[in-house]
């Protein structure tokens, strides 16, 4: 059984008075516990609403999403809402850090909705800076933080709960090389570790290491 299926998962955007949008059409795709799998293609083809739908972010105009074999995509709010807290964690493309918070309180965010303690998750959160080389940064804010530590930070709140699934959205588009390769290391070592990456990027560097690559074109897979 796989971890993780897309089932010919169409998404159609229509706003009033304009032709419909295909984001994607008929996509299917199966993804194996412990895989890597990147996601390729232009601007416009359809990747970030394929990796909306397999994190339940959004639901399919027509398709499903299989959980170890269990349709989430027409789900409950709640059952989704639990599937992405216990089971996947996302990396955005542009960070989505909260300004006011420093860089701890940023990874410690997602334990809020937990029972865990303040220091429990302070420590929690130190612990996963210092496996992404910024516990010395744990108390600045975003804004005092470079493009990479910023990607950084992120990636640690992604992890901070241990998920199963890790989802990226473009994690090396705004960054430098040294923490292009900062991020290639630690993807690799959570693929050693057991988990499941699905990553979007244009970047061939995240395309070598994949055991596969969905490459959409138009909202459909390309040959």
């Amino acid at each position: 059984m796989m971890l993780l299926e897309g089932d010919q998962l169409t998404r159609k955007y229509q706003v009033a008075g304009q032709e419909p949008v295909w984001a994607l059409r008929d996509v299917s795709c199966r993804i194996a516990a412990g895989s890597w799998t990147t996601i390729a293609g232009p601007s416009g083809s359809g990747k970030s609403s394929l990796l909306a739908l397999l994190a339940a972010l959004d639901r399919p105009t027509a398709g499903r999403v299989l959980v170890e074999g269990q349709d989430i995509s027409f789900a409950t709010d709640v059952r989704q809402a639990l599937y992405r807290k216990e089971r996947i964690g996302i990396v955005f493309q542009e960070y989505q850090l909260l300004e006011q918070l420093t860089a701890w309180e940023n990874v410690a965010m997602p334990l809020l909705v937990t029972n865990m303690k303040y220091r429990a998750r302070q420590q929690r959160a130190m612990e996963l800076l210092a496996v992404v080389g910024l516990e010395s940064r744990a108390v600045h804010l975003p804004r005092q933080l470079s493009g990479g530590e910023r990607q950084r930070v992120a990636l640690a709140r992604a992890l901070v709960h241990d998920p199963d699934i890790l989802f990226a959205d473009e994690p090396t588009s705004n960054i430098d090389n040294n923490a292009v390769q900062m991020v290639m290391t630690m993807f690799n070592r959570l693929k050693k570790e057991g988990h499941t990456l699905v990553i979007i990027s244009h970047d061939p560097q995240m395309e070598a290491p994949a055991d596969q690559i969905l490459s959409l074109e138009n909202g459909r897979l390309a040959a």
